[in-house]
C-alpha cells in the first residue's frame, strides 16, 4: 500500500489549504495523481496554485509492488515549478517527464515548489511493502 498526505504551504504559514490524504494498495496497474484537475487526481491542489499542473505527478504501481514516480508534465507544463524526493538526508531533484522509483517500504516527502513565489505542495509518502 502507498500512502499519501499532502499539506500546502504559503509563506511563513502553516498549511493552509489542510491536509488531503490518498492510498493504493500496491497492485500492478495503481495509480495515484496529484495536480489541479478534480476529475483524474486523488490529491488536489488550490485551483489558482497554477505552478502545478492540471496533472503535475503520478505514483504508479508495478508488477512487483513498488511504486515510480513521474512527473507528467511536458517542457511546458509545470514550467514555474520544482520537484524534490526527499529521502532521509538526500533529497534528489526530478526532470519534467522523468521518472525514479520510490523506495520500497520507505517513507518520505516529496515537495512541488513555485519558481515565482514562497509557495509549496509537500506530500509526505509511506510505502507499506
Amino acid at each position: 500500500m502507498l500512502e499519501l498526505t499532502m499539506a500546502t504551504v504559503s509563506g511563513a504559514e502553516a498549511a493552509t489549504g489542510g491536509m488531503m490524504m490518498a492510498d493504493a494498495p500496491s497492485e500492478a496497474g495503481a495509480v495515484l495523481r496529484v495536480g489541479r484537475d478534480k476529475s483524474v487526481c486523488r490529491i488536489v491542489v488550490p485551483g489558482d496554485w497554477v505552478f502545478v499542473s492540471p496533472v503535475h505527478l503520478e505514483f504508479a504501481c508495478g508488477a512487483e509492488g513498488s511504486w515510480d514516480l513521474t512527473w507528467v508534465g511536458g517542457p511546458e507544463a509545470g514550467a514555474d515549478s520544482e520537484v524534490r524526493l526527499v529521502v532521509g538526508e538526500s533529497a534528489e531533484p526530478l526532470l519534467r517527464g522523468g521518472t525514479v522509483a520510490l523506495p520500497k517500504g520507505g517513507h518520505g516527502e516529496v515537495v512541488i515548489s513555485d519558481r515565482s513565489a514562497p509557495r509549496s505542495v509537500n506530500m509526505g509518502f509511506y510505502h507499506e511493502f
